[in-house]
């Protein structure tokens, strides 16, 4: 039954709408810069209830529940290393009860982000040992209640393949995403063109991978355009940020107006986009907004660079990655050890 959720809205809808910015949100209702969000999932319930029902009440078909750094290696920094279980299932419960009350179709997907470790060999996170903490984590999401697995804003090809494994090991169809935010490449160094070859050379491939967060929206469809031209067979997911970061009295802003997401998420899906959401600073009104868009505005060819640029703004850097000018992956420097 779990598999069918997603996959059967694939099989009946030409795009599908994901959520927006689970942190950005938090953020608004109160949550302060350092804390875990993953323990308001016992101590604000409400709270993630409101942050899921209004990705539901603006449209979205997924919403990613409140687990982004509900690994061991990431609640070990607030001393929660323990509480893995209990954060990620209670973060599935609450979506589960959200998506059950919807009156249509609304999947929960179990987000999963980077451990935040470095992987060997240039840091100190084995292979087995990534497996070991996704897997831990993706036993929780299962066991509350969670569609799918959504692996997110992952730089290192290793670390996918491990929640890869640990999606196979906890027998959960599954997601995932990268974050293209240096030059067109992730931080350690994929392209868009290397990232298809991985995704669809897995074992277990992903019902959808695709590109999240990085820097502008501008540069995350120029990565989305990329797949396309790798001839990626597995549909798509574009999630970009509404905007681009500024710090404004303190804080960091997304300057993305509704307007500019409604057009963002249109290109994405002439793009060739199936899975369209935001990530940070995307609000629920920027989800209503791309939602009317996506309904109402009829399906264009696909869209050139300037387009995109016009549309959305100018690219942060020359180069998508994919014709070596970008940057050498981070190995090959030699620098950090554990």
């Amino acid at each position: 039954m779990t598999q069918n959720a997603l996959s059967k809205l694939l099989e009946t809808n030409d795009w599908l709408m994901a959520d927006g910015a689970t942190g950005t949100t938090l953020f608004n209702m109160g949550l302060t810069s350092g804390d875990a969000p993953e323990m308001w999932n016992v101590e604000h319930p409400d709270r993630i209830r409101a942050l899921y029902k209004g990705a539901v009440d603006a449209g979205s078909h997924i919403f990613l529940t409140n687990s982004f750094g509900g690994t061991a290696a990431r609640l070990k920094l607030h001393d929660a290393q323990n509480r893995v279980g209990e954060l990620n299932r209670i973060a599935a419960e609450l979506g589960r009860e959200i998506a059950d009350a919807a009156g249509r179709t609304v999947v929960v997907a179990g987000s999963m982000g980077p451990t935040g470790e470095i992987m060997e060999p240039m840091g100190p996170l084995s292979y087995d040992g990534a497996v070991e903490m996704f897997h831990e984590q993706a036993e929780a999401l299962k066991e509350g209640g969670a569609d799918v697995l959504w692996v997110e804003t992952i730089s290192a090809p290793e670390e996918y393949k491990a929640a890869a494994r640990a999606a196979e090991l906890a027998d959960m169809p599954w997601c995932g995403t990268m974050s293209f935010d240096t030059a067109g490449r992730t931080m350690m160094g994929v392209t868009s063109a290397a990232f298809v070859k991985l995704a669809e050379d897995l074992p277990n491939p992903p019902l959808g991978f695709g590109a999240n967060c990085g820097v502008g929206a501008s540069d995350l469809l120029r990565t989305v355009l990329g797949f396309k031209t790798a001839g990626a067979t597995i549909p798509t997911i574009a999630k970009g940020n509404a905007g681009i970061p500024k710090y404004v009295h303190g804080h960091i802003h997304y300057d993305g107006t509704p307007e500019l997401m409604a057009d963002y998420a249109v290109l994405a899906r002439d793009c060739g986009a199936t899975i369209i959401g935001g990530c940070c600073g995307t609000t629920t009104e920027h989800l209503r907004s791309m939602r009317e868009a996506l309904e109402t505005r009829p399906r264009g060819d696909t869209p050139t660079l300037e387009a995109i640029e016009a549309a959305l703004g100018g690219f942060s850097s020359a180069s998508d990655g994919t014709d070596d000018k970008g940057p050498a992956p981070r190995e090959r420097r030699g620098r950090r050890r554990g």
